[in-house]
């Protein structure tokens, strides 16, 4: 009996040795997995500051966007406002103008040598054109207009003729 408890003992003596094994080691698993923990806890933290301050830049993106959209929107506005008060403007003006009268063509000069607009002298290389139009007078190239398969005709009686051209 003095052996079998011996042997119990040593048996009891050796569970107990492996289980401060176990304890020991599972203490260190433990402070390993709490020193992981504290750290992801940390990088939580940093993520979760990023992730504000992200959101707050965005927000701040956001807001100047808004303002540079309403001042272009402002802008726009005061355009077509300008743009109308100049359409107005033209309007007035071309309203102004219609009873103005275009200037008539002058006289054919009595000279059939010269131009009836700038008198310059036909010569052999300066040719010189019939007005097909109203006035009938004889023109230099600089003086006249081409109207075409119509001929050429002064330039007082194609801005008669063609008022927008002027």
């Amino acid at each position: 009996l003095p052996q079998r408890l011996a042997s119990l003992a040593a048996t009891a003596r050796e569970e107990t040795w492996q289980s401060r094994q176990q304890l020991q080691a599972q203490r260190q698993e433990m402070a390993r997995l709490q020193e992981e923990l504290s750290r992801a806890r940390q990088d939580g933290e940093r993520w979760a500051s990023a992730l504000q301050r992200a959101q707050r830049e965005a927000l701040e993106r956001e807001a100047t966007r808004g303002a540079e959209q309403a001042r272009q929107q402002e802008l726009i506005r005061d355009m077509k406002e300008r743009l109308l008060e100049l359409l107005r403007e033209k309007d007035a003006l071309w309203q102004k103008t219609e009873g103005i009268d275009t200037p008539v063509p002058s006289p054919v000069p009595r000279d059939p040598g010269l131009c009836a607009r700038c008198h310059k002298d036909f010569r052999l290389l300066s040719r010189r054109y019939n007005c097909s139009r109203l006035c009938q007078g004889k023109v230099c190239h600089t003086c006249s207009m081409d109207m075409g398969k119509h001929g050429r005709c002064c330039l007082i009686c194609y801005q008669q003729r063609h008022p927008q051209a002027t």
